[in-house]
């Protein structure tokens, strides 16, 4: 036990480090802000799998309690602003996090009454009930232009002003680890325990004496929390909040970046978060269809890898702690150009639609892979089809041969921990 919660200090003090010498290493402006976008993005991530990860409460509502801490904290910047309160900005998120959890209460003590599908009806209706809100309540939301606000105008300690974007990042990552530390500590406690057992057996926790809507309730509230003081952050940063900010957008974005990280394990929403948010602002640069392949990453992750990326990783570790990953290099090696041709050709097929049905207006000539092409021609098209082709036969021949490869090593591995 004592050994545990040595390593596990040891962990975090270790992200902390990397979170301070993350600037030191990328220091361009973009790669400060992007570090920044993912600061606030896995408190959001993590803030969600608490209900779907944690308590098995699929939500399609949650940007709610993030969206309305961004607007809570905003009007309190400007308040702020104004010369009313002498309050600094480093505390400003907690008005985001009480923001969220005000409305969680609110929201929340209706919608956990139901679990389940009956659930994730009512948290979207929800959803859809404060967009339209936030069309309508223009003195509060803004109408479209949302609420703009100054993070420069609050109270200053030892001269910081939070102006340059490097301040900003710091910010947002102590409150980053704060919050990961509080989230990874819930998952600890009694009650933590109590939301795996409502998610696997409600019933059974019922019939030992726990209330399974309370349970629900409470780790509602919890989560609405954290996703609010993800959305102050969120406004400190943008130093603007708009009524897109509560819609559904965000809401299926923040279950994309937890499932495809991997909702049983704490580490896979922040996997996720900061995959998709590297995606978002890398795939933007080069690609209109950008979203197309977050969709498809998606899909073959809830086909072929329901227990997400971060799944993935952790079931190597075993191989990693008994020095057995070189046994499957070998295998892995073998699928990896049938990966490649199956990439290539999803890109190839993506592309060149994309060209031809949103950028007729400027020809067939495009270019991929640094490689002019004309879209209409026919051996392009065939040699999509050819990738293809070639790419799912070549990976089904090499694919028992990793998955025993795989297993004979994880079989040796148990095997070492035995003795």
């Amino acid at each position: 036990m004592i050994a545990d919660r040595h390593r596990h200090l040891l962990l975090w003090a270790a992200a902390a480090l990397v979170m301070v010498a993350l600037p030191l290493v990328f220091s361009s402006g973009a790669s400060i802000t992007m570090m920044s976008l993912m600061g606030f993005a896995i408190i959001f991530a993590l803030s969600y799998n608490m209900l779907l990860g944690q308590t098995g409460m699929l939500s399609f509502g949650h940007a709610v309690y993030y969206g309305l801490g961004g607007f809570l904290t905003a009007h309190a910047l400007n308040v702020i602003g104004s010369g009313k309160w002498p309050v600094p900005l480093p505390v400003l998120p907690l008005v985001g996090g009480l923001a969220g959890l005000s409305f969680a209460i609110i929201f929340g003590w209706v919608s956990t009454k139901r679990a389940g599908t009956a659930f994730a009806m009512i948290s979207l209706g929800i959803g859809e009930l404060v967009a339209a809100c936030s069309l309508i309540l223009r003195g509060f939301f803004g109408g479209e232009g949302g609420i703009s606000t100054s993070r420069t105008s609050t109270l200053r300690l030892f001269g910081i002003s939070f102006g340059p974007q490097i301040q900003v990042y710091y910010l947002i990552a102590a409150w980053c680890l704060l919050c990961m530390a509080a989230m990874y500590a819930f998952t600890r406690t009694p009650l933590g325990r109590m939301c795996n057992a409502v998610r696997e057996n409600p019933e059974r926790a019922e019939f030992i004496g726990y209330s399974t809507q309370m349970v629900r309730f409470i780790a509602f509230c919890a989560s609405g929390f954290f996703a609010g003081v993800a959305g102050g952050l969120a406004a400190i940063h943008y130093e603007i909040v708009t009524s897109s900010i509560v819609g559904a957008v965000p809401s299926g974005y923040v279950l994309l970046m937890a499932y495809i990280g991997g909702v049983a394990f704490f580490i896979g929403p922040i996997i996720g978060a900061v995959l998709m948010t590297a995606l978002q602002i890398s795939l933007s640069d080069y690609t209109g269809a950008w979203s197309l392949y977050v969709g498809l990453m998606f899909v073959v992750v809830v086909m072929y890898a329901p227990w997400g990326l971060g799944g993935l990783l952790l079931m190597h570790q075993p191989l990693l702690a008994a020095g057995l990953l070189k046994r499957i290099g070998p295998a892995y090696a073998r699928a990896a150009p049938p990966v490649v041709m199956l990439a290539a050709a999803v890109v190839l097929l993506v592309e060149t639609a994309h060209h031809l049905l949103v950028k007729a207006v400027e020809g067939s000539a495009m270019r991929v892979f640094w490689v002019s092409y004309d879209a209409k021609s026919p051996l392009v098209w065939g040699l999509i089809v050819l990738l293809f082709g070639a790419g799912i036969w070549a990976l089904r021949r090499v694919m028992p041969g990793v998955s025993d490869a795989y297993h004979a090593a994880a079989q040796e591995a148990q095997r070492l921990r035995s003795r």
